[in-house]
């Protein structure tokens, strides 16, 4: 007899099945005679589930017999201590006999599973089954197999006695579906012949499917199949002949062994015999008359489930759902590949048709998401996509997809109050619009929202419940399941007024389990202390009188034989109380052992009422460093000695010690009394986030509440948020006006009270706190039977802890209320939790948890353990009642609140005037006078002066501090905004202006001949009246693009800031509007598909499960949306009113809950509020930078000393002439726009060349084209290409179609509806394209504009181009300046090696990079600036070597002989941080070494061997180490 471990000591196994087989014999080993079974002895002085046997031989077969054809078999045998009996044995072992039984024969496990089972006696068993012969044959049988089980393996006595009663059977009607009247029997037989004889039906048989090939050319009646069939295949003998000639025998398609086929010839397959032929002949694509046939041929027979289909399957009939179209792929033969996933939701497969072009809208009918279908084809492993598909398809016809709607048939309704959505924190997985849709559906009135710690679905619950117009019939209940921390906890409890020095016992025990309701104390340890020194020890075991499980002695120590002995509790446990005498009790985790305590004496009989101190709670208060209080860990931070933890004895004096230590710290701080301890100040943030946290619901009563319960998500986020948003009780009490209090499901305080044992009185404290307690279907919690952490082992215990809450809420006068804790709708739904739960690193329980949505029939169901009349009220009364409390309410106030600056009507009338009067002189030209004051009472009577003077002082404010701001969006279109100096962007019509005399002309024919242009388009001239050179302005931009004709579309101010200044303007607003009235817009981010993607990979490799790509892409589908973090919008600002609180319209946070953030973001999605809060957009974005910087490199002013019209720039818009340069000498680029924002990228240089811009509106022009979707390609570009309009005619930017519109005569209101419409892409109605006709604008004007899904304003454009083009004119004019500036702001892909070695170096590269047929962002990147490089080194310019005393971290340099300097960071893979500290180093003069380089620096060393090899370290040495030859030269 040899320990396992000896005999198998290479195996592997859990570290679980280790621990149970470490002190495991093998006594013997035996094996056939055929060598076929080998049987493994082994004898343990503890239980080992059968669970971990069948492991065990699974892992010896995989491990050591692999490569044999052998049977493992364990079989155990166990000597146990005199503790056990057969009644506790069972209670132990019970799911480990099922389990075998199972296995074992399935009669005798529904026997004893299914039957009532009662102990008589600890050694007789009473089983009582139904009435059956079955089971009265199988009575003996079970009798066998338990004696086998208790007494030969487990040496226990057991007697059964087996009962039987009548069993009361209702058999319920069946439903023959396949019934058919017998005087309809010929009908059906008939029916099915005609089908075959007339529709060409394929028999299942058919392994080749003959009769579905192309069938042979020759007109329309080659198609046609004969009347007559071959009654030996069911298929037509023959295709009609061509012309009506008839075919002779033996002609093709007919090969019979007395017709063999003649050389080179071909079967009808591809067209008729003949030598030399080879016609394939088109298929059609509906080969049958039935209307219910889609493709190919008409077929019958039942769909096979998906979850059985594999490569072996061949030809077989599927019918599932299509959840996605794949792109088609067009064929080199000219046909198209439909490419379709389609799932019976056992599993999914990918479906392939082959379609001709004139087939693809009739197959596009009907494969599209949604169409149910039933399909025949062949089934194979394709080696293409590399999966098994569908392919070779014979025949598609529409299908029923019976799937089972559930319905709520109980003529009474429920209502669920505790729910979660995608919105609940990685957790729930279905959106909040289905659970609607299934309420509704239910016929139910009401439904609560209850997402993990936060509230972010209200918003879209509310639009959508709004859009399906059941706002009126429909309540949905605003909540959330919030994480309460008990703050209120004192650490001293029942004090007495004892002082610091009052006698005190300090203990621990050691016990069976976690529950003190139902396992036992085995050991009592405890130390006395008299004026805080040890006075006395005492130690016992005590006898639990059960077995001590394995898991206890494991931890422990402690075995049953050293327990045997011993006194019971109701020995030990007075004598104990004795010696504590009137001692103060303290303990680690005090209700732990207290309530042991506790409850054993009041079963006694025995008073207890002892002060009671947790020194965890007094570890926190004093300790509060660390971030984990268990005993080991406060040990070590106080130098306590722990050696033998887990022992009562050991754990009781290590407490001790650390008692007297934090008593000495209670003095220093001032404490004389137990009672001061809990007035000592503390951090109560931090140990809010220390202490536990329990699930509870908060469900919003009315508006005051949901105010409330947003000031709770608030303060959760900002103060007290660690792994969740907690809330403490003592703020819960503060705001709990408005709210009704429910408590949760397993992890709430009254359910985690009842599961840690605490006594009655405890527990109805505990839920005295809440409004109603709720219980849940035991599959909820059915994870707790087959868990460790928990005492429940049946679902009878489970339904006690049921039972137990809803007798508490009896006791306190509360309601009760069962609710689902839904995570998803459908039962089958479970899986994406389970996907995403594992993907976030829980353990999945194996347990079969139900989180659905149930019907109110359901819910009844699953409380049938209760009396009707009870189950009703937990229900549906209680939850109604609860329903019928909450108010209807919005939960996003519906009211505009914009912010206040005093004066701001007048303020703006003032500036814009002012500016007016200095541009266009003391009388302001009435086209402009007019505009203005449009646009000034337009702005202002909709009250958006306001939103103007916080763009213009921010505007201000930048440009004062020397950076530029570009506009976005359609504020170019004002021009109140231009005299507000908000934008750059002057919208007026073409125009001169003398900045003199203030001549102008808007008027004359030479200025309207560029009408729709650019004023700097034309030509300069000087002023008639005084001789200046006239300024040239004006962009002709609606204003109505920005506001609409009526003056109430919402205006959006957007602004380029400088990427550097953004966090300026940022801080400004605050400056603007005061601390605390402005918060970044804040974003959800949800799971997206490639994140979805791999979760779903991941889940199933673990498991070793194969899933098709299509069942993994329709996985992902139930995946996606779930929210997954929280963030910013990169430049959003939310301005709240004075006098306003943030939490009447939204709860806040930090961005992604970073408590080192000071950043203030929206719990709501910033677009969920915007109607009602004004929206600030400062964006950063590099043009402004560029600019500026250029502005500090050249000195020159980039407004005023750079024209718009200059020759050279607009040249580079045609050749490379303008930079001295051929194309050949830049890889065959024929443009000077390489790194011109705009222009720089290949699809605009393309568009650039097709349309040969001539002025700076051409070019605005080319920048809608660019940004628009589906503008330029295949609508603009061929309309341009082919001559049927121009660049200056074709649709470009959104205001075109306005202008042009209202230029054929059409009403301005429908004009600027249609363009609305054409850039949101909403389709135009037919009257409005009619109206259009009757116009005179043309149909390509109209198609085009039905093409287009998204369009850029004008004003955008023109503030791009702008910008643009002050950079092109530094290109041309300041080359080094130009190529600075672009490597330090806009050269992401700069690699030092690459680039600065030289040009042949460089061409090299290049060169490379071209042949990757599909380049990643990164290598594009890198490829872009590589050609940019090339640029320069063919003008002229150079690259410096980098300098380790002059290089700067981040910005390229020019030296004094003009050649630029690379920045650190431009050495691939050498951050921002280390470059700082290369540019930082260099401040402490020269270095002495590279071990100095590296200890000044902290440069890694493989960058410092980097710049020793390329020669950047020059020759200073290695280290600083000097030698004797060193000092005498």
């Amino acid at each position: 007899m040899k320990k396992f471990f000896e005999v198998f000591d290479t195996l592997e196994l859990s570290k679980e099945a280790e621990a149970l087989l470490t002190d495991t014999f093998v006594t013997r080993v035996t094996i056939t005679r055929d060598r076929k079974l080998i049987r493994i002895h082994i004898l343990s002085a503890h239980l080992i589930d059968k669970r971990t046997i069948y492991a065990l031989e699974k892992a010896i077969k995989e491990q050591i017999f692999a490569r044999k054809e052998i049977t493992v078999r364990v079989a155990e045998e166990f000597h146990l201590s005199a503790q056990y009996n057969a009644r506790t044995l069972y209670g132990m072992y019970s799911d480990s006999i099922l389990l075998e039984m199972k296995n074992y024969d399935i009669v005798l496990y529904n026997m004893l599973s299914r039957g009532k089972l009662r102990w008589t006696a600890d050694d007789e068993m009473s089983l009582t089954v139904p009435d059956s012969r079955l089971y009265k044959n199988a009575a003996r049988k079970l009798e066998s197999a338990l004696q086998s089980i208790f007494e030969k393996r487990c040496h226990l006595e057991l007697l059964l006695d087996m009962q039987y009663e009548e069993r009361k059977i209702e058999a319920p009607a069946q439903l023959d579906r396949d019934y058919v009247p017998e005087e309809r029997m010929d009908d059906a037989a008939a029916r099915r012949q005609r089908m075959q004889e007339q529709e060409g039906f394929m028999d299942t048989r058919d392994p080749f499917n003959l009769a579905g090939m192309d069938q042979a050319a020759g007109g329309a009646a080659a198609a046609a199949l004969s009347e007559k069939s071959d009654p030996r295949t069911n298929r037509p003998a023959t295709a009609a002949a061509p012309s009506g000639a008839s075919a002779p025998a033996g002609a093709a398609g007919t090969r019979t062994a007395s017709s063999p086929q003649k050389e080179g010839g071909y079967s009808n397959r591809f067209g008729g015999a003949g030598a030399g032929t080879f016609q394939r002949r088109k298929r059609a694509f509906r080969m049958s008359e039935n209307e219910d046939v889609l493709y190919g041929r008409y077929f019958e027979g039942d769909p096979v489930k998906l979850e059985d289909v594999d490569a072996s399957s061949g030809n077989v009939i599927v019918a599932g759902q299509i959840f996605l179209v794949h792109d088609p792929v067009h064929t080199r033969t000219g046909k198209n590949i439909l490419k379709f996933d389609v799932t019976d939701f056992t599993d999914s497969i990918s479906v392939k048709i082959f379609v001709e072009d004139e087939d693809l809208e009739l197959a596009n009918s009907f494969v599209k998401p949604g169409t149910a279908l039933k399909i025949k084809g062949t089934v194979s492993f394709d080696s293409f996509d590399k999966q098994v598909e569908m392919s070779f398809i014979d025949g598609i016809v529409r299908y029923q997809l019976n799937r089972t709607r559930r319905e709520d048939t109980y003529p009474e309704k429920r209502v669920e109050l505790h729910l979660h959505t995608k919105m609940s924190d990685m957790d729930g997985v279905t959106d909040v619009n289905d659970y609607i849709d299934t309420a509704i559906s239910f016929g139910m009135k009401a439904m609560a929202i209850t997402d993990h710690g936060v509230v972010q679905a209200f918003p879209d619950a509310n639009i959508y419940l709004k859009k399906i117009k059941h706002d009126k019939d429909f309540k949905l209940i605003y909540g959330c399941e919030g994480y309460l921390v008990d703050d209120l906890e004192t650490i001293v409890q029942n004090e007495k007024g004892q002082d610091l020095q009052h006698e005190t016992v300090v203990f621990d025990i050691e016990t069976t389990g976690f529950s003190a309701e139902t396992d036992h104390i085995i050991e009592i340890g405890a130390v006395k202390l008299q004026n805080n020194e040890i006075v006395d020890r005492m130690d016992v075991f005590v006898n639990p009188g059960v077995p001590i499980p394995f898991r206890i002695t494991q931890l422990t120590s402690i075995d049953d034989s050293m327990v045997m002995d011993a006194d019971p509790i109701e020995k030990v446990l007075p004598d104990f109380l004795r010696w504590c005498g009137d001692a103060v009790i303290v303990a680690h985790n005090a209700s732990f052992d207290t309530g042991f305590i506790a409850k054993n004496a009041k079963r006694l009989g025995l008073s207890y009422d002892p002060t009671i101190l947790d020194t965890v709670g007094l570890s926190r208060l004093l300790l509060p460093q660390l971030n984990r209080y268990k005993l080991d860990t406060v040990a070590k931070e106080l130098g306590v000695s722990l050696e033998h933890h887990h022992r009562a004895v050991d754990d009781a004096a290590c407490t001790a010690e650390i008692y007297m230590k934090e008593i000495e710290l209670v003095k220093a701080r001032g404490a004389e009394r137990l009672a001061d301890i809990d007035h000592l100040e503390f951090d109560h943030a931090a140990n809010v986030m220390k202490l536990p946290s329990y699930h509870i619901v908060l469900l919003a009563k009315n508006d005051v509440g949901r105010i409330n319960l947003y000031r709770l998500i608030s303060e959760s986020h900002l103060k007290y948020f660690k792994s969740r948003p907690r809330i403490p009780k003592s703020l819960l009490r503060e705001l709990r006006e408005g709210l009704i209090i429910g408590s949760a499901c397993v992890a709430g305080e009254v359910f985690q009270g009842l599961v840690r044992g605490m006594d009655e009185q405890q527990l109805l404290n505990v839920a005295s706190f809440y409004d109603y307690l709720e219980v849940q279907p035991l599959g909820n919690n059915s994870f707790m039977i087959a868990s460790d952490k928990y005492t429940a082992s049946s679902e009878q215990d489970l339904i006690d802890y049921n039972r137990k809450i809803i007798d508490l809420a009896d006791q306190l006068g509360k309601p009760v209320c069962a609710t689902c804790d839904c995570h998803y709708v459908d039962e089958e739904d479970d899986i994406y939790r389970r996907i995403i739960q594992a993907g976030r690193g829980f353990d999945e329980e194996e347990s079969d948890a139900k989180l659905y949505f149930r019907t109110t029939k359901e819910m009844l169901d699953e409380f049938s353990y209760l009396e009707p009349e009870k189950a009703h009220e937990i229900v549906i009364d209680n939850p109604n009642m609860i329903a019928d409390m909450c108010d209807k309410i919005r939960p996003v106030r519906p009211d505009k609140c914009p912010p206040v600056i005093e004066h701001s009507d007048e303020t703006l009338r003032q500036i814009c005037h002012e500016t007016a009067h200095r541009i266009y002189g003391p009388t302001l030209p009435k086209i402009v006078s007019d505009r203005l004051e449009t646009e000034l009472n337009s702005i202002i009577s909709n009250g958006y002066s306001v939103m103007y003077i916080i763009a213009q002082k921010l505007v201000d404010k930048s440009n004062e501090d020397g950076y530029l701001v570009g506009s976005r969006g359609s504020v170019g279109s004002s021009f109140a905004a231009t005299m507000a100096h908000i934008t750059e962007v002057n919208p007026l019509s073409p125009h001169y202006v003398c900045p003199k005399c203030y001549w102008y002309d808007f008027d004359s024919p030479e200025v309207k001949k560029y009408s729709g242009m650019a004023g700097c388009d034309m030509p300069p001239k000087k002023c008639p009246k005084c001789g200046t050179e006239l300024n040239r302005m004006g962009f002709d931009i609606p204003f109505e693009t920005f506001l609409g004709f009526n003056g109430d579309k919402e205006p959006d101010i957007d602004l380029n800031f400088s990427g550097e200044y953004q966090a300026k303007a940022h801080a400004y607003t605050g400056v603007i509007f005061g601390e605390g009235h402005t918060f970044k817009a804040g974003t959800i981010g949800t799971l997206a598909d490639k994140t979805a993607y791999g979760m779903v990979k991941k889940y199933y490799e673990e498991k070793g499960i194969d899933k098709r790509s299509a069942e993994i892409d329709r996985l992902v589908q139930g995946c996606v949306g779930v929210r997954r973090t929280t963030g910013q919008h990169p430049g959003g600002i939310v301005v709240l009113p004075h006098g306003e609180e943030i939490n009447t319209f939204t709860p806040v946070q930090h961005p992604a809950n970073d408590m080192s953030s000071p950043i203030i973001t929206t719990h709501f999605d910033y677009h969920k509020i915007d109607h009602n809060l004004l929206k600030l957009d400062i964006l950063g974005h590099d043009d402004p930078t560029m600019i500026r910087r250029l502005q500090d490199l050249t000195g020159i002013d980039p407004v005023k000393d750079i024209p718009l019209d200059n020759k050279e720039v607009m040249s580079l818009f045609a050749s490379t002439e303008a930079l001295k340069i051929r194309p050949e000498d830049i890889h065959g680029v024929k443009l000077g726009c390489l790194g011109i924002p705009e222009f720089g990228t290949s699809f605009a240089m393309q568009m650039v060349e097709d349309t040969k811009p001539k002025y700076l509106s051409d070019l605005v022009r080319i920048s809608g084209l660019s940004h628009g979707t589906d503008v330029y390609l295949n609508n603009a570009q061929d309309l341009i290409k082919n001559g049927t309009t121009t660049l200056q005619e074709a649709i470009c930017c959104r205001d075109d179609i306005m202008v042009y519109l209202m230029h054929k005569g059409m009403d301005p209101g429908e004009s600027f509806t249609i363009m609305e419409f054409t850039r949101k892409h909403k389709g135009l109605k037919d009257e409005w394209c009619q109206d259009m006709l009757d116009h005179g604008v043309p149909q390509w004007y109209i198609d085009a504009c039905k093409k287009i899904k998204y369009m850029f304003p004008k004003a955008h454009a023109a503030a791009y181009v702008m910008m643009a083009w002050r950079v092109a004119y530094c290109k041309v004019f300041y080359p080094v300046e130009y190529y600075t500036a672009y490597y330090s702001i806009r050269a992401d892909g700069f690699d030092y090696d690459k680039m600065c070695g030289g040009v042949d170096k460089l061409r090299y590269y290049i060169d490379e990079y071209m042949k990757i047929p599909h380049p990643t962002n990164t290598e594009a990147v890198c490829l872009r600036d590589m050609k940019i490089c090339e640029e320069m080194y063919a003008r002229g310019i150079e690259f410096a070597p980098l300098d380790i005393y002059k290089a700067k971290a981040k910005d390229f340099t020019i030296t004094e002989d003009r050649r630029i300097m690379p920045s650190f960071t431009s050495m691939a893979g050498l951050g921002e941080a280390v470059a700082q500290g290369i540019e930082d180093g260099a401040k402490g003069g020269k270095y002495l070494s590279k071990d100095d380089f590296m200890n000044r620096t902290h440069c890694p060393k493989s960058f410092v061997d980097k710049f020793s090899e390329l020669g950047l370290l020059g020759d200073i040495p290695s280290s600083n180490q000097m030698s004797i030859f060193d000092m005498f030269g």
